[in-house]
């Protein structure tokens, strides 16, 4: 399912004991509307605060229910900050994290003397000149194969944090300023600890070849700067070149009924 949500409300995406996450809420309707007790599995995992255009989820159930009918009485179940866009019947192998080959993610930065009341959990308030074209093209030296690990201290030593980032591209907008990003993941608080550094760039305070500088590890450890807010970031999109958007109902089906013995159906 592709899943649209305003996270401002919730801890973040993945189940967590004692809080309100994306996934519980899910799977607590999912529980209402087919008495099964069902793991969803997500393609990223939001940070608390963060919204998505775009989250997709998979999960296996022994409903009859059509995607359709997943859509509709999901909906219903679902509290208003969050709801599912479209759902699709797809091969039991599909893994909306494994099989996804890139996450876009947008960040959005008001740039203005004075904040929006309107958009106070959806925009980083930012007053005072930035310098677009600086940051655009600092923001270049974050493309391609890198090790972010310098970028998120304190991520743990025996996880890879090699990723491969395809474009990262920030461009004005009237009174915004927006940084959007596409890679084959990212790393937790990842994107705005860069965009922070971008940011850092665009008021002046630090020169355009630090970005570069702190993924060489050329940079001080003392040097610190501001990890910007979740409510500005927003999963746009999750891209699939091996299952495509508009897979059929028949097709799901057909792949199904060549795994003999297959006793659940996977939405």
């Amino acid at each position: 399912m592709v899943v649209e949500y305003d996270g401002s409300g919730y801890a973040g995406f993945q189940v967590q004991k004692g809080q309100v996450t994306i996934q519980g809420e899910i799977e607590n309707a999912l529980t209402r509307l087919t008495g099964e007790h069902i793991r969803v599995r997500g393609a990223s995992r939001t940070d608390s605060g963060a919204h998505a255009a775009g989250q997709v989820v998979d999960f296996m159930t022994r409903s009859t229910h059509t995607a359709e009918v997943f859509t509709r009485a999901l909906n219903h179940h679902l509290p208003e900050d969050i709801k599912v866009q479209r759902a699709y019947q797809a091969p039991l192998e599909f893994h909306s994290r494994l099989h996804a080959a890139s996450r876009t993610y947008r960040y959005q930065v008001l740039n203005r003397p004075w904040p929006s009341p309107l958009g106070k959990g959806r925009w980083f308030w930012v007053d005072g000149d930035l310098n677009v074209a600086a940051m655009a093209g600092a923001a270049q030296s974050l493309v391609g194969w890198h090790d972010f690990r310098p970028l998120v201290p304190g991520y743990p030593a025996e996880k890879n944090t090699e990723r491969l980032v395809k474009r990262w591209d920030v461009w004005r907008d009237d009174d915004a300023v927006i940084f959007e990003c596409e890679a084959n993941g990212f790393l937790k608080h990842q994107i705005r600890r860069a965009n922070g550094l971008l940011l850092e760039i665009g008021k002046g305070r630090r020169p355009a070849s630090v970005v570069g500088d702190v993924l060489a590890g050329r940079s001080s450890d003392s040097m610190e700067w501001q990890s910007i807010p979740a409510h500005g970031l927003c999963l746009m999109k999750v891209t699939y070149p091996e299952f495509p958007p508009h897979l059929s109902m028949a097709a799901g089906v057909e792949a199904m009924a060549n795994q003999a013995g297959a006793a659940a159906e996977r939405t």
